[in-house]
């Protein structure tokens, strides 16, 4: 069996992280699927979906390394052919992936105790997000 749906989002950008976890959860049970996969999938090249500890320290964390790995004040080659100042979030979305997989057992993600799913919109600007959720099983 597959099922799919969307969570629809509005972001603010500049490695705006939101929990998608409720939405995800909510989705798999009106799916009805019992064992499988769920994917959850960012279309886009400039976000994208992971876990994490959604705590505000944590948070602030990763934004901090990912700002040193992928700094956002230092010249791209994107900015320069597009002139749209995003390269980047670019950068920082192709190092963090836009999609994940969690298997399902008894109808529950086996997320552990402090894992949450997360969208994180590493745009320059505020954005309309429509995250992708597929879930294959029975």
């Amino acid at each position: 069996m597959f099922f799919t749906d969307t969570i629809s989002l509005s972001t603010k950008g500049f490695c705006d992280i939101i929990d998608i976890t409720p939405q995800v959860r909510s989705i798999l049970k009106e799916s009805s699927v019992a064992d499988g996969l769920v994917t959850i999938f960012c279309p886009g090249s400039t976000g994208s979906i992971t876990t994490i500890e959604y705590e505000s320290g944590v948070l602030q964390d990763l934004k901090r390394a990912l700002e040193k790995i992928a700094p956002s004040d230092i010249p791209y080659k994107h900015d320069e052919r597009w002139g749209d100042g995003n390269g980047f979030s670019h950068v920082r979305a192709a190092l963090m992936k836009p999609s994940l997989s969690v298997p399902v057992v008894s109808g529950k993600m086996t997320l552990g105790t402090w894992q949450q799913i997360v969208f994180i919109d590493f745009d320059n600007r505020e954005r309309h997000r429509e995250i992708m959720v597929q879930i294959m099983g029975d």
